[in-house]
């Protein structure tokens, strides 16, 4: 797991847009390449800072933040995060959740939140299960979903939706 504080300088205001935003995690690491896993380096950032900055309480640099770099689990169904991560964040407990793990193990687990989750052009904002200790972070099928995200198989890598790579598009069927 991989962290490292992000770019404060961000604006909330505006997403920018790469140039081509359905290539956007172009470059995976050797390892992950060589492994049917796929890896992406999401931002989190705290929900709450979020709604205290765009109010006008806090200053934009005092919106806790973070790039993490998570397992891409179509498996699994919200985004999960580490104890490490939930801390650095300044996540609150809003739910507890009873989950059962890839090994069959069930554990009751606390749900943190808001968190604002933000891959290419794409934002989305979710709660979190919390793992104990140092556990590996997944990416989830809601925020994948929700995101119009894709796995693309052929390059084990997390793609903006290449239907729609400008703006998210969710069927109200």
């Amino acid at each position: 797991m991989t962290l490292k504080p992000a770019d404060v300088k961000t604006r909330f205001e505006t997403h920018s847009v790469a140039t081509n935003p359905a290539v956007a995690n172009q470059s995976a690491r050797a390892s992950e390449r060589s492994s049917s896993l796929v890896y992406a380096d999401l931002e989190l950032i705290n929900g709450g800072d979020l709604a205290l900055y765009r109010c006008g309480y806090i200053k934009e640099d005092e919106i806790k933040r973070m790039t993490v770099n998570v397992l891409v689990d179509s498996g699994a169904l919200m985004l999960t995060i580490n104890e490490e991560i939930k801390s650095q964040l300044g996540l609150q407990k809003v739910d507890e959740r009873s989950a059962q793990l890839a090994d069959g193990t069930v554990l009751n687990l606390d749900v943190v939140g808001p968190v604002e989750v933000r891959f290419a052009n794409r934002r989305s904002s979710v709660d979190a299960m919390v793992l104990p200790g140092d556990a590996e972070p997944l990416l989830g099928s809601i925020p994948m979903e929700d995101m119009d995200m894709l796995v693309d198989p052929n390059q084990q890598r997390l793609i903006v939706n290449p239907k729609h790579p400008y703006i998210i598009q969710h069927s109200l069927k």
